[in-house]
C-alpha cells in the first residue's frame, strides 16, 4: 500500500475480530492519531512507537465492540482523548453486553472525552469525519482527501457494505450515506474497510453488487 510521503500511515488487523486500525501521523510534528483500536494495545503502542509519533487523540467510526476494546489501554498509555459520535453512545455504554453476547472478554472502556460531529475537522494531516449513519445511526468515516484516502469503518467493504439486519440497523440509510458521502468523492481514493481488503471508490461504484452507481438493492452486507 503506497501512500505520499508527506503522511505517516500503517493499518493492521486487531482484535478478535480483525478489526483494520489505522495509525495516522504528521512527519513534520509527530503527532498522530489511532483509529479504531479494537483490541492488541500493545501491538498498536508498539507501532506508535516505531512510527515514532505522540498520539493526541483516539477516534472511532463507530461503537461496536472490535473497534473499541483497546481505547482505554491506548489511551493510559499515551494519554490521547476518545472521540466517536453522539449517536454510538448507547452502544459505547453497552460494551459489556455486546462482549457477552459474542464471547469476547470484556473490558471496561472510559467514557468518550468527545463527541465527534460531521464536517469535523480531525487534528492531523488534513483529515475531516463524515457522518454515514446505516450500519449504527453514529457511523462516521474519515477523509483525507489531500492523500485520497478514506477510512470507512463498516459503512463500505470491498465488493460489500455493513450490515443492516441489527434493531439499529437501517439499510436505506446506509444506502443513502454510501451515495451521497462516499461514492461521490475521487474514484482513486484509496478505501481502508473495517475488516478485510482495500479498496477503491472507483471499484465499488462499479462492482459492489449491494449499493452501485445507479442500482439499488435491498441486501445486507457480511459484516
Amino acid at each position: 500500500m503506497t501512500l505520499p510521503d508527506k503522511m505517516l500511515f500503517s493499518t493492521f488487523p486487531v482484535g478478535p475480530l480483525n478489526c483494520n486500525c489505522c495509525i495516522i501521523g504528521d512527519p513534520l510534528t509527530r503527532r498522530g492519531i489511532v483509529v479504531d483500536p479494537g483490541g492488541d494495545a500493545d501491538f498498536i503502542l508498539s507501532e506508535v512507537a516505531r512510527l515514532g509519533l505522540t498520539i493526541t487523540d483516539i477516534i472511532h467510526t463507530h461503537a461496536h465492540l472490535d473497534h473499541i476494546l483497546a481505547a482505554g489501554q491506548v489511551k493510559n498509555a499515551t494519554g490521547a482523548t476518545i472521540s466517536v459520535h453522539r449517536q454510538d453512545k448507547f452502544l459505547w455504554d453497552d460494551v459489556e453486553r455486546q462482549c457477552q453476547r459474542f464471547r469476547v472478554p470484556y473490558q471496561p472502556q472510559p467514557d468518550p472525552d468527545h463527541w465527534l460531529q460531521d464536517d469535523e475537522a480531525l487534528s492531523c494531516c488534513g483529515g475531516v469525519t463524515l457522518h454515514t449513519p446505516g450500519h449504527t445511526p453514529g457511523s462516521l468515516c474519515f477523509l483525507f482527501e489531500k492523500y485520497r484516502l478514506l477510512i470507512a469503518g463498516d459503512t463500505l467493504f470491498k465488493r460489500s457494505i455493513g450490515r443492516t439486519d441489527f434493531e439499529y440497523g437501517d439499510f436505506a440509510q446506509i444506502e443513502q450515506s454510501i451515495r451521497t458521502r462516499v461514492y461521490t468523492l475521487d474514484e482513486e481514493t484509496l478505501v481502508i474497510t473495517g475488516h478485510g481488503p482495500s479498496t477503491t471508490i472507483g471499484e465499488e461504484l462499479r462492482e459492489n453488487p449491494f449499493v452501485r452507481a445507479g442500482t439499488g438493492s435491498n441486501g445486507n452486507g457480511l459484516r
